[in-house]
């Protein structure tokens, strides 16, 4: 066989192999390609159906109440607009002035919560705490504008029942609640607005958790905080600790900036659920001077309508 031939026929041999390695190689980069998108898809979807699950955790089982804690209280029923029924507590305090209107967290229920309860008591304040729809003793199952109903109706009720003024309220939110308490006092009048460890949105704190993921494209929820603080036109505290290791502290330097004056920002120490402890006399000190700072607010504006 000539020289030749033989040089072109080992040629086109190289040139198969070559072209079966290319093709192998795109086959095997298409594969990994393929199972990735495939892996990233049903983790979106199952982020996409599990929302409602990572947004709410209630539980139902009360076992304590602040009885335990020796405080009398009064055990609340009362309906939404939309024909809920919740419970809640309402805990007062001797020569009260104030009454804080607590929208818990996503967690638990409101005997997660007598902690707070018990220190708003040593503090001097009234306090009135409830279920959201799906937790505790309340009917029904969360969801986002069912939280804005229930904050509503809680308002409603110290204002029907207990006869309680909005200049004597303090609507506070931890957590999520902070944004159904931002909610809530975009809507109505109040002498002062505290969050405590707030997200600015849900949007926000999706991308915190799953920043490969396009949050925006499948969430459910909107819990806007941010959009919400804005149109408050009462005094707002923001709490929030920089060792927070669930909604980081830029986010509540956010929500100061966003909110209208007067305003007050309050760094404390220890973890998203335990900063209010952990922090002790600095926690308890910042809401001494707020209450003081809100009495004296109102009294200027009531000299101020007078005259």
């Amino acid at each position: 066989m000539p020289s030749d031939c033989i040089y072109n026929t080992r040629l086109s041999d190289a040139w198969k192999f070559i072209e079966m390695r290319c093709k192998n190689m795109w086959m095997l980069v298409f594969s990994i390609f393929a199972v990735l998108f495939i892996a990233y898809s049903v983790l979106g979807l199952a982020l996409y159906c599990m929302q409602s699950h990572f947004v709410y955790r209630p539980a139902r089982e009360v076992y304590y109440t602040p009885e335990d804690l020796g405080l009398d209280f009064e055990d609340v029923s009362f309906k939404t607009s939309d024909g809920v029924k919740l419970s809640g507590w309402y805990i007062p305090a001797k020569n009260s002035e104030l009454t804080v209107l607590f929208c818990h967290g996503n967690g638990g229920n409101i005997m997660h919560r007598l902690d707070s309860i018990n220190l708003f008591y040593e503090l001097g304040l009234s306090c009135f705490i409830f279920d959201y729809r799906g937790y505790g003793m309340s009917e029904s199952e969360p969801s986002e504008q069912g939280t804005y109903l229930d904050a509503m109706a809680a308002y409603r009720w110290l204002m029907d029942v207990k006869n309680v003024r909005p200049e004597d309220t303090i609507i506070f939110g931890r957590s999520l609640g902070a944004s159904i308490a931002a909610e809530l006092s975009s809507r109505v009048k109040a002498a002062g607005l505290v969050i405590e460890s707030a997200f600015t949105s849900y949007v926000d704190i999706g991308r915190k958790f799953y920043p490969y993921m396009p949050v925006r494209w499948f969430v459910k929820f909107n819990y806007a905080t941010i959009d919400y603080i804005e149109k408050v036109d009462y005094p707002v505290m923001i709490i929030h600790s920089r060792e927070d290791e669930l909604v980081p502290f830029v986010f509540g330097v956010e929500l100061y900036e966003a909110a209208n004056k007067p305003k007050k920002f309050v760094e404390i120490s220890g973890s998203h659920n335990n900063g209010f402890l952990f922090s002790g006399e600095v926690y308890k000190n910042a809401w001494l001077q707020w209450v003081k700072f809100l009495n004296e607010y109102e009294h200027k504006a009531d000299r101020r309508q007078v005259s």
